[in-house]
């Protein structure tokens, strides 16, 4: 595997919302082998980037900015308002990002989690429509800061607009805007595609960022998950950006209900973060 490829973690494995405190966990992420750290916004008001980047150069840690996507950052949702109060909280990201030296936002920014419905067809397709539109503003803002977006597909039970890479792909290709890429979280990938290799394969370059846990949101290496065909398609891509482990813990009570998360997926948080950075070291040959 290419050696410009580099491991991360979120910090949602053991923390929510992120805040100006949450830099300690830095220490241990580098201590731990990993090159980067997600850090998801779900409050930008309460990270200070000048705090942030010099916690992040201290360590050598490379960041990447995630955002979270509410039903009042919903750029589907009916009333235009909501548009505009996701347009600024993407402002604040892209602020952010270029604060701390990060290269893109990444999320399901085309609507609000969570928001998966039996709608009819010309609702459907006016609300992909939407998502077209205004992912194309976004990425006009985007572009101005030198950023790209990394849209996320998630699973149907959290989406009912972008579910497969070949989704993911469809947005990208109709928003028609340098700025828009792509990314794939594999927990989100086992239940939605039939062959992993072939989604990575069909996002090709696009790819700018990849997360990854167990097909049950565990520990890389532990579960279902046919780890070789997806190890395959990030190869066959020459895929040189980041893989980063995402998960949850129940620690943090409001986050785990919103993703249902009634136990803990290991034994403990430290645990999941190394035995995973271990697994996924070994997949891609680092060791």
């Amino acid at each position: 595997m290419n050696q410009k490829i580099s491991f991360g973690v979120s910090t949602w494995l053991w923390t929510s919302p992120f805040n100006n405190e949450s830099i300690h966990l830095f220490p241990k992420i580098k201590k731990m082998g990993f090159d980067a750290v997600e850090i998801p916004v779900e409050a930008p008001e309460l990270i200070d980037a000048k705090v942030i980047k010099k916690a992040l150069a201290k360590e050598g840690l490379k960041p990447i900015i995630c955002g979270a996507f509410g039903p009042t950052r919903d750029l589907t949702h009916e009333d235009p308002a909501v548009h505009q109060q996701c347009f600024e909280y993407l402002q604040q990201c892209f602020d952010l990002c270029n604060e701390v030296g990060a290269d893109f936002v990444a999320g399901p920014m085309y609507s609000a989690v969570g928001k998966a419905r039996m709608v009819p067809p010309e609702q459907r397709k006016k609300e992909w429509s939407l998502a077209v539109e205004n992912l194309h503003k976004a990425c006009q803002m985007a572009a101005e800061h030198e950023l790209s977006l990394a849209l996320e597909p998630l699973n149907r039970f959290e989406s009912d607009l972008v579910n497969t890479t070949e989704d993911v792909v469809r947005l990208v290709e109709e928003i028609d805007h340098p700025a828009a890429k792509v990314m794939v979280d594999s927990f989100h990938m086992t239940i939605e595609e039939r062959d992993l290799e072939a989604a990575l394969l069909l996002a090709g370059d696009r790819l700018i960022h990849v997360q990854v846990s167990e097909n049950y949101r565990g520990t890389p290496g532990t579960g279902l998950t046919p780890w070789e065909s997806f190890a395959s398609g990030l190869k066959k891509i020459n895929y040189q950006g980041t893989i980063s482990i995402e998960s949850f813990t129940t620690e943090i009570k409001e986050l785990a209900g919103a993703v249902c998360f009634w136990k803990n997926m290991a034994e403990s948080q430290d645990a999941f973060a190394k035995e995973g950075l271990q697994f996924l070291k070994q997949l891609f040959h680092e060791e």
